[in-house]
């Protein structure tokens, strides 16, 4: 059947048409939202690991023109990471924007963003943990997002294989989720698609996803150093990771 603008129609929608404007009054809210309009999602990217994980299954859940990145300069010592990410998303043809931020050097000491040594005590958090770094990214990631119509924020924290920072925990980006919606009415979903991963099954997640490569960009050693030092608490956690996954880092061996 054919309506007065030419569109074709199977036998047995003529009584639902009657013209074009009707037929798509009609057929638009039954067509599936992912066909036509696919949602678009910001990814926290450090140049990390796990973030670079988290921009791999970003990819596979949105579509690369889909999303985009965002990264933070915050006067982190291991800045070299922001290299990292640039040189990811520059390989990817990803958007990568870059905040820069220095409030954390002037609210207290912490081994990221001074000169202290990395402790890990056994009944404290570590040296390294900077208060409410997550939770400051993401306000920050999700005020960016408000005005670019973005409503899922992507994020590489876990509460598995990790150095026990509490804003890394699923009940603390649960409620994060739910104050961000409410503060800026808007509503934000935090996806966290490593949060009960070990290091091992990051591992394979990335190489399920066909990146595995990606990791020979990039960076996780706290103390900035390339190749990595393999002492901090990251490199070692790292480390680990591949270990039990049985994987060579392409970090260490980027010809591989």
């Amino acid at each position: 059947m054919k309506l007065d603008c030419g569109a074709e129609f199977r036998p047995g929608t003529e009584n639902k048409a009657k013209n074009c404007s009707t037929y798509w009054n009609w057929a638009l809210p039954k067509i599936s939202r992912t066909i036509l309009i696919m949602p678009k999602a910001l990814i926290l990217h450090s140049g990390g690991q796990d973030s670079t994980t988290c921009l791999a299954w970003a990819m596979k859940k949105f579509g690369r023109e889909n999303i985009e990145t965002i990264s933070f300069d915050y006067g982190q010592r291991h800045k070299t990471e922001l290299a990292s990410a640039r040189k990811i998303c520059k390989k990817l043809d990803i958007k990568n924007t870059v905040l820069k931020t220095d409030v954390f050097k002037h609210l207290g000491k912490n081994a990221l963003t001074h000169d202290l040594k990395m402790t890990t005590p056994k009944k404290a958090l570590p040296s390294t943990f900077v208060p409410g770094r997550n939770i400051f990214f993401l306000t920050l990631a999700a005020a960016y997002a408000y005005d670019r119509g973005i409503h899922d924020l992507v994020t590489g924290v876990c509460e598995t294989d990790y150095s026990g920072y509490p804003d890394c925990r699923e009940n603390t980006m649960k409620s994060l989720e739910k104050t961000l919606s409410y503060g800026m009415d808007y509503q934000f979903k935090i996806h966290t698609p490593l949060m009960f991963l070990t290091k091992a099954k990051t591992v394979e997640l990335i190489k399920k996803l066909g990146h595995l490569d990606l990791l020979a960009l990039t960076h996780t050693c706290y103390k900035g150093k390339n190749p990595p030092c393999k002492k901090c608490p990251s490199c070692i956690l790292r480390a680990k990771g591949f270990q039990q996954a049985n994987e060579e880092d392409p970090l260490l061996n980027p010809t591989s």
